[in-house]
């Protein structure tokens, strides 16, 4: 699993000019699920997301999670952050996983956030989605459950 956790003041995402899901300040997250991805994966990486310490404190430090400034998420499928670039000029996908194994996991981190009482908008899946944002900071992080599980 992929995602890349920005930093926003708002964003909102849009299907057909009609705003699906709206956030003001929190986390704009963009997730990515490959295929043998696993539900303890998503869970490891649901609580790394929220769990960062990249809000800003009294001194302007990163000491503060989402928790701490009552912030809210915007979870935006987005199978490209599995595209394999390495040859030719088109973007291989064969490493995202196919949306009868995605989508459970994508819905389960919604779910997942929301029991632990954190707002939650998101996106639709599979949907052509227009996300608009402002990064705050810019502050914008890759996370890999490959790299970090």
């Amino acid at each position: 699993m992929r995602a890349v956790v920005q930093r926003v003041s708002e964003s909102r995402v849009l299907v057909e000019g009609a705003v699906v899901g709206e956030i003001g300040p929190g986390l704009l997250v963009l997730l990515g699920v490959e295929a043998g991805d696993t539900r303890e994966e998503m869970i490891y990486l649901a609580g790394k997301i929220t769990d960062l310490r990249i809000f800003n404190d009294d001194d302007g430090k990163f000491n503060r999670t989402l928790e701490d400034v009552k912030g809210s998420l915007l979870l935006v499928s987005q199978f490209t952050l599995l595209g394999d670039c390495r040859r030719g000029r088109r973007p291989s996908f064969t490493q995202a996983a196919r949306p009868e194994e995605a989508i459970p996991l994508y819905e389960g981190m919604a779910a997942h956030w929301r029991e632990q009482g954190f707002t939650v908008a998101t996106g639709v899946f599979g949907a052509h989605m227009d996300v608009h944002l402002v990064n705050d900071g810019p502050v914008t992080l890759l996370l890999d459950s490959k790299k970090t599980f």
